[in-house]
């Protein structure tokens, strides 16, 4: 006999209850919507990867591929233009830097960091100053623009017109004699010429330091320079324990750069020094890079020696950054 059709219901109800259809039903909603917040973010991504793609292609096209092709000729004898030639030489090039005849790593390594160290030390406490001063200073605009006007004009012009400032007849030597001192050698003593033209080139890179160590004082909390007036503290004492500490990441960017920058310069040796003289005392990296594959035809060695400089200024980019994060965690 058929059973009653409430005693159905309980039976369903007993077996089934309702609080386990609705949990059934929550999670369906759930994963529903896992499924729908997971086709979004693949969306997302494909579109993220849609406007990345133009910079990552050219990225691998000028800046990876030359790498690796770089890394390539450093281990190859190659006159250049006919590729099909490219000889396979392993090591031989860094053996023959590195060898006991090589003029490479002594004088023109050493010269290279000397003259960094010098640029970047002048360029750095220049702009530091001059920046301080303009801030104090009407018309900042105008004196900003007038420190970043070498900035933006040719370098071999610049060179050029500071070469005959520092001829024995120059403006400056003209000056000098002015005051009862006689004329200075500048480019052809050994011994001053590669640091007249890290004079130079700190000229030439001091309006982008000030430029940037600007944009850095601006970023700071005037409220802290007002306490620091009610306070009492000159202008000495604002500088060196406000104005320096609160500037540190910046000057770790201009000294960086600078760095960088100044170890790859070599077109003011060209033209103040006609190629690295008075006996190859200004010949730097990046200029014996230039001579050994556009005038002696060696690309394999001038790609050895550009794998090196590159190896030194990550270390020395590495070394900075260790050292700035060290006096953060002790401050």
């Amino acid at each position: 006999m058929t059973a009653p059709l409430t005693v159905i219901i309980d039976q369903v109800e007993g077996r089934f209850p309702m609080s386990s259809v609705q949990v059934s039903s929550d999670n369906i909603h759930r994963a529903e919507h896992a499924r729908a917040v997971g086709r979004s973010q693949r969306r997302e991504v494909r579109a993220a990867h849609a406007f990345l793609a133009p910079a990552l292609v050219f990225f691998a096209i000028f800046l990876l591929l030359p790498f690796v092709f770089a890394i390539v000729l450093s281990m190859s004898k190659w006159g250049g233009f006919d590729i099909t030639r490219i000889q396979f030489v392993g090591f031989t090039n860094f053996k023959n830097l590195f060898g006991p005849t090589s003029l490479f790593i002594n004088p023109i390594l050493w010269q290279t960091l000397l003259f960094s160290v010098m640029s970047v030390a002048l360029t750095v406490i220049g702009a530091l100053i001059i920046t301080s001063c303009i801030e104090r200073l009407r018309f900042q605009g105008f004196w900003r623009l007038l420190f970043f006007l070498p900035v933006v004009t040719n370098v071999a012009a610049i060179g050029n017109v500071w070469k005959q400032m520092y001829q024995p007849y120059g403006l400056i030597n003209g000056m000098l004699n002015t005051l009862g001192i006689k004329s200075i050698k500048f480019l052809n003593d050994t011994s001053l010429a590669l640091p007249s033209v890290a004079v130079v080139y700190a000229w030439v890179s001091i309006g982008t330091a000030t430029l940037i160590l600007t944009a850095g004082i601006k970023s700071i909390d005037a409220g802290i320079y007002e306490a620091a007036e009610l306070d009492g503290a000159n202008s000495w004492k604002v500088f060196w324990n406000i104005t320096l500490p609160l500037l540190r990441p910046t000057l770790l960017f201009v000294t960086i750069t600078q760095v960088i920058s100044s170890m790859q310069s070599f077109v003011l040796m060209i033209s103040m020094t006609q190629g690295g003289g008075p006996a190859n005392s200004t010949k730097v990296a990046a200029l014996a890079m230039y001579q050994t594959a556009f005038n002696e035809g060696n690309y394999g060695s001038a790609n050895a020696m550009a794998i090196i400089l590159f190896a030194i200024i990550f270390i020395a980019t590495l070394i900075q950054l260790w050292v700035n994060n060290r006096r953060g965690e002790e401050d």
